[in-house]
């Protein structure tokens, strides 16, 4: 491939997918300048104001290693192996997410992260600006005003290609959207979710298992808890806003939430010795599904990451899939002279894929706080993990497609389907896996399934 000229490239959003964005196109020698409406979070500590904890995946390790960071990521990262399974009722249960050890995902801190990208756009030679909020967008002229909220002063600045990596309230977004119609639909899924913490002992380790994701799954909502490198845990209630019993407004203040966690998570609450401060000083965020059928404004706009197609955490994908973005924005601007040709090929390779992964999220809703816990489901995972013992690289279960392999999402979402239908299939109405006709099973297998591409399989082996 012939050397890619220089350009210039206006990134707005210094979070995770902009910073690491920046870092690729500057090694590549372009001109790249960061707007980020936040102040400095290696000067003043990060204010992300979202959750701490992320789960990074096989597919968005890769990127990081495939930019030299996967290591330095690592050191400040925890593996989390199964699902750690805190029944209403019985003794608490342990789920691996794979076949072997090294299948595994790991808790990494959104704001430490954060600060490590920044310092690798930095070293590449990537420009970053603080307290720069994106107001107005001319984009006949290719000029755009950005405004300072700490000082209120104004600048207008002059750019070839905008890339919008500023999150799921995209500035950029709504300035494209006042220019053309991007067709956005917002879905929101009428459920929200507050932040509270679980400390460490008092010699600093954990208090509960730390290579697992804790779950407590109760039907229509469930408790989660990630574990951090400090011996902490980041947990998450996720209930319904206000329709459904129980939901948040039933909730008011500190007495009601302590009340709520006696009756459906007195294990949990055992952990909480903050829960009141928790709960009184962290808000409860909501949650929704953004789509767009437009990412790009021709050659002079491209959304990534959330502000293209933000979606529930359910999955845990939300941060793999913006760094397969820009991953995949970064080679198709190497390899396409003209930033219209790169931005359509980008929209036609990633939107499909984040389509599927948005669906399997929402569908990741239901199995955490329900399916886990249901005999039906963990007959079905059995047998799942036996075909995939029998088949491998042929028959991979879907999470695993998900978070071990680079399998894209939509391929993902179509094999997954097919194969819980059989396996609902087989399961029905029995209570022995061993009585069900494995040999017939493998023929079908074998004739509905071709095996997976090597290359999307090397990181899981």
């Amino acid at each position: 491939m012939a050397p890619v000229m220089s350009r210039a490239y206006t990134i707005v959003g210094g979070g995770l997918a902009g910073a690491l964005l920046a870092a690729l196109l500057a090694r590549r020698g372009h001109r790249v300048d960061v707007f980020e409406r936040r102040p400095d979070a290696r000067l003043r500590g990060y204010e992300g104001g979202r959750s701490i904890n992320l789960a990074l995946a096989a597919r968005g390790l890769a990127v990081l290693r495939e930019a030299g960071l996967g290591d330095a990521v690592l050191a400040q990262a925890v593996a989390m192996r199964g699902r750690m399974v805190h029944p209403r009722e019985g003794q608490i249960n342990f789920q691996p997410y794979g076949r072997v050890d090294r299948e595994c995902i790991w808790s990494v801190h959104r704001g430490n992260l954060n600060l490590l990208l920044l310092d690798a756009a930095e070293r590449a030679g990537a420009r970053l600006h603080f307290h720069q909020r994106l107001n107005y967008v001319d984009f006949a002229a290719r000029r755009a005003e950005l405004v300072n909220d700490h000082d209120r002063s104004v600048q207008w600045i002059d750019f070839d290609a905008l890339i919008g990596a500023d999150g799921a309230g995209s500035a950029l977004r709504a300035a494209m959207q006042r220019h053309v119609d991007l067709h956005e639909h917002f879905e929101p899924l009428g459920h929200g979710y507050k932040e509270l913490e679980i400390p460490p002992l008092d010699d600093g380790g954990f208090r509960i298992a730390r290579d697992a994701l804790h779950i407590w799954p109760r039907g229509g909502y469930m408790l989660i808890a990630l574990p951090n490198t400090e011996g902490t845990f980041t947990a998450t209630l996720f209930l319904a806003h206000r329709d459904g019993t129980p939901n948040f407004e039933q909730l008011p203040d500190a007495a009601a939430a302590r009340d709520f966690f006696e009756r459906e998570f007195p294990d949990a609450l055992a952990l909480m010795p903050g829960l009141a401060a928790d709960w009184a000083d962290n808000p409860t965020s909501g949650l929704a599904t953004l789509r767009l059928r437009r990412w790009h404004l021709d050659g002079r706009a491209v959304l990534i990451g959330d502000a293209a197609h933000a979606m529930v955490p359910f999955h845990g994908q939300g941060m793999n899939c913006a760094f397969e973005d820009v991953a995949a924005l970064d080679r198709l601007m190497a390899e396409h002279e003209d930033s219209v040709d790169a931005f359509a090929a980008f929209e036609a390779d990633r939107r499909p894929n984040a389509e599927a992964i948005q669906a399997m999220a929402l569908e990741n809703y239901v199995e955490m706080r329900d399916s886990v816990d249901n005999p039906d489901w963990r007959r079905q995972r059995a047998l799942e993990l036996q075909l995939a013992e029998r088949h491998p690289g042929r028959f991979v279960p879907r999470y695993s497609m998900v978070s071990f392999t680079r399998t894209p999402y939509a391929v993902a979402l179509e094999r997954g389907r097919w194969q819980r239908e059989l396996l609902v299939e087989a399961t029905r109405g029995i209570d022995d896996l061993s009585s069900i006709d494995l040999t017939a099973l493998d023929a079908r297998i074998v004739d509905g399934l071709a095996p997976l591409p090597e290359d999307w399989l090397e990181l899981a082996r």
